[in-house]
């Protein structure tokens, strides 16, 4: 096989979103001599990028003080907070939770400012390279993590080399820092490699759906800021939306749903778009037009999901380690100080045994505000096992009367073991798309600019492929092609009529729910050749 070409840098960041770009710029803030590399598996910095999103300037004002004076994306100030519970005809405006009050906040494009940073840190001498995916990890004899290879280009089909095949680089590091956001494909492999989550509680997760729509100017008012619960989930799916309205007439829209949900039947794009046809969302978009769509997993944890940080060679930061603090809904800030407290501690650590683990990192991160955030936050989450109202009521309790300083701490379970067989369960009958304010999934998939190169082998594996018709077929009626939100798994016939799972790779959008979902936890999702996936413009 052909040689691997050789790269060596102080510090490899495998990702360019905001914990991985902070990471990088105050590594480069506290110590310019050192060489900086990120990889990105997106096209442009940004492609992969999908958030709400409201941003919390903290992280970021500790980062650039000037930020603003530097062009910083952040335009348009939040001016008014509501809080809603939908019925099914009506709704019901309920006290802001403490969480909630988003005074001195900002409506972003979080792919947008990703841009921005990653142009602040090639400023200061940092090397992004969009378009390579970091496809393994290299260990030394010692097991020790000595840094990352992008993967092969120009495979086949079936994975071997074809009439343009290129072989990956490896990128030699003193230290990798994994900042690939929700459930990334190698954070998965060190997790399990060095038994990350022993001491801590299963990570959860939900499954967010955005779209951006241009509305009539009637309907808008810049820098409103919405969100709902209720329905159209029943009371025992967690769940709920955002609606943001940023500048020059546009919303951003969204539907959350907790990957712990039971009924195999759920469809979360399609609970999305029933959410669209409620009568105190639906005349703020009726008379706009949907410009984008997307989809993305998020680490719903919190601080007792938190896994070890840290592991030879290495450590996580970002949303790949659930830093995400679930009763704000934001994470961009705790990802950002994330990535700024990992470089401060790297700096020392570089100057002494580089190869160790860089114990100083979990260790300032605890002493950081958020350690302390996520702590007040850790039981709002876990207590909506209950349903939506005994939830409502324990996040009330917790956050009016606790303070978020109760002495317990409850506990997560597992998501992909939450389904129950379709035997025990009742299909929900979902009307069709009306082309104008609720649409399929094909032509949703169209607006993400989603491209694979046509050829090359499927990123999403089956462990065990009989399983798929064994188990998800015979006993959950084939979850998997309703819990997807780009119609990558479908249930076809063959010429003697029998069920065959096909999947359709190309229209894969990189959400991560089926790695996380899959009751058995046979889909394993890996990269695709670098650039592949979507191409968001602005989510």
């Amino acid at each position: 096989m052909t040689e691997r070409d050789t790269m060596a840098y102080d510090v490899v960041i495998v990702g360019a979103g905001p914990s991985g770009l902070a990471c990088a710029i105050r590594l480069k803030q506290l110590q310019p001599a050192l060489s900086v590399c990120v990889l990105e598996k997106g096209a442009s910095v940004g492609a992969h990028i999908l958030a709400g999103a409201v941003m919390e300037p903290r992280a970021l004002n500790e980062l650039f003080p000037d930020w603003q004076k530097r062009g910083a994306p952040l335009h348009t100030p939040v001016t008014e907070d509501r809080f809603l519970l939908l019925g099914a005809r009506g709704h019901w405006s309920l006290p802001i939770p403490p969480s909630l009050h988003n005074h001195g906040n900002y409506i972003v494009s979080l792919g947008q400012v990703c841009q921005w940073l990653a142009l602040e840190a090639e400023a200061l001498g940092v090397e992004i390279y969009p378009g390579f995916a970091a496809a393994e990890i290299l260990y030394d004899a010692t097991g020790q993590v000595t840094g990352v290879a992008t993967g092969d280009m120009g495979l086949d089909r079936e994975g071997k080399p074809g009439p343009r095949y290129q072989r990956g680089m490896a990128l030699m590091a003193r230290q990798t820092v994994f900042a690939e956001g929700c459930r990334g494909s190698l954070t998965r492999t060190l997790m399990e490699r060095f038994d990350l989550q022993r001491d801590s509680a299963p990570q959860t997760y939900g499954l967010g759906l955005k779209e951006i729509w241009e509305i009539d100017p009637a309907h808008h008012v810049a820098g409103r800021v919405v969100h709902t619960v209720g329905w159209p989930l029943d009371p025992a799916t967690y769940g709920g939306s955002w609606m943001y309205h940023l500048a020059d007439n546009q919303v951003s829209v969204g539907f959350v749903v907790g990957l712990d949900y039971r009924n195999p039947y759920l469809s979360p794009f399609e609970e999305f778009q029933r959410f669209k046809t409620h009568p105190a969302i639906r005349p703020t978009l009726e008379q706009g037009r949907r410009i984008a769509y997307g989809a993305r997993a998020l680490s719903e944890g919190g601080w007792q999901s938190i896994p070890r940080l840290t592991f030879p060679g290495g450590l996580l930061v970002g949303d790949g380690a659930g830093f995400l603090n679930v009763p704000k809904i934001k994470g961009s800030h705790t990802a950002l100080k994330s990535g700024m407290v990992a470089a401060e501690a790297l700096v020392s650590h570089l100057a002494g045994d580089a190869g160790a683990e860089c114990t100083a990192y979990p260790e300032a991160l605890k002493a950081s505000w958020v350690w302390s955030e996520l702590h007040h936050a850790r039981n709002i989450r876990p207590g909506f096992r209950w349903g939506l109202w005994p939830g409502l009521l324990h996040a009330a309790t917790d956050a009016w009367l606790l303070r978020g300083k109760a002495p317990w701490t409850l506990k997560h379970r597992k998501d992909h073991e939450q389904l129950q067989p379709a035997r025990a369960s009742h299909p929900i009958p979902y009307p069709k798309p009306d082309g104008h304010l609720t649409f399929d999934r094909l032509s949703s998939v169209f607006l993400t600019n989603t491209a694979h190169e046509e050829g090359q082998p499927v990123h999403l594996r089956l462990e065990h492929p009989e399983t798929a018709l064994k188990v998800n077929f015979r006993v959950y009626d084939g979850p998997e092609t309703r819990y997807c939100p780009a119609a990558v798994y479908e249930i076809v016939r063959d010429a003697g009529g029998h069920p065959q799972l096909q999947i359709n790779s190309q229209n894969c959008i990189h959400c991560k729910t089926c790695d996380i979902k899959d009751p058995t936890q046979n889909i394993r999702w890996v990269v695709p050749e670098g650039g592949s996936g979507p191409n968001y413009p602005n989510m």
